[in-house]
């Protein structure tokens, strides 16, 4: 369970974070945590409640308009859950400014209209840690390992039911695609929800329900725990 003692109460953190971590004359190394799990599975919420500066790497979805867009199997529909929709390299070019420099521009996504609407700076200062969360942070699990900014990375899973019918009340709230979209898309990410989870495990994330991902986070902040090498 997490210690509320250990870690800063408040929403994840777009800008300066230096309240997270003393000001030391002896540099920290800076390393991130990340979240990945199925579309619904309570990362943004988790990442939320420990404080830590946050990178949605869902911003890093590529645009309506770009030509390398996979579509679902039989249908007119762009495959938003294939890491194909996405730019893994911007991401973690991000994620190595941020632990080499405490801030780097990012861009602002607009998943109603599938564009980049905005661009703005994120800035962490020194603080030690912070969180990737995103469905695809599975998919660059082996690269921060292999640039050693890597803490750990988990994957969020529960009751695939769970998972839909919260994916869907929040994707209907924030309007972020028509109605018969996001139905079909629920369907189809019910029934495939097992398979998500087993492939973000075999990439490198620890599956976990959210209050071990808790745990794990404390021992990161704490400085206990290292992802393993060798991923």
């Amino acid at each position: 369970m997490l210690d509320t003692n250990a870690l800063p109460r408040g929403s994840p953190a777009r800008g300066n974070a230096s309240h997270w971590c003393p000001v030391s004359s002896q540099a920290i190394p800076t390393r991130v945590v990340l979240l990945a799990g199925p579309s619904g599975s309570g990362k943004s919420s988790l990442a939320a409640v420990t404080g830590l500066p946050v990178l949605r790497l869902d911003d890093f979805y590529k645009e309506a308009d770009d030509p390398t867009l996979p579509l679902v199997p039989d249908s007119a529909d762009i495959d938003w859950d294939s890491p194909g929709s996405w730019d893994a390299d911007a991401a973690v070019a991000a994620i190595v400014e941020l632990c080499r420099t405490g801030r780097t521009a990012v861009p602002v996504y607009d998943i109603a209209t599938s564009s980049r609407v905005d661009r703005e700076t994120l800035d962490i200062e020194r603080t030690p840690l912070f969180v990737a969360e995103g469905i695809f942070a599975a998919e660059i699990v082996a690269r921060c390992q292999e640039l050693d900014v890597l803490a750990d990375a988990l994957c969020l899973r529960g009751r695939p039911s769970t998972t839909f019918r919260r994916r869907l009340l929040r994707d209907l709230k924030e309007g972020r695609k028509s109605v018969p979209f996001l139905l079909r898309r629920g369907w189809r990410l019910m029934r495939a929800e097992r398979a998500i989870v087993a492939r973000q495990a075999a990439l490198g994330a620890h599956p976990c329900a959210r209050q071990e991902a808790l745990g794990r986070l404390a021992s990161a902040a704490a400085g206990r725990h290292r992802a393993p090498a060798g991923l």
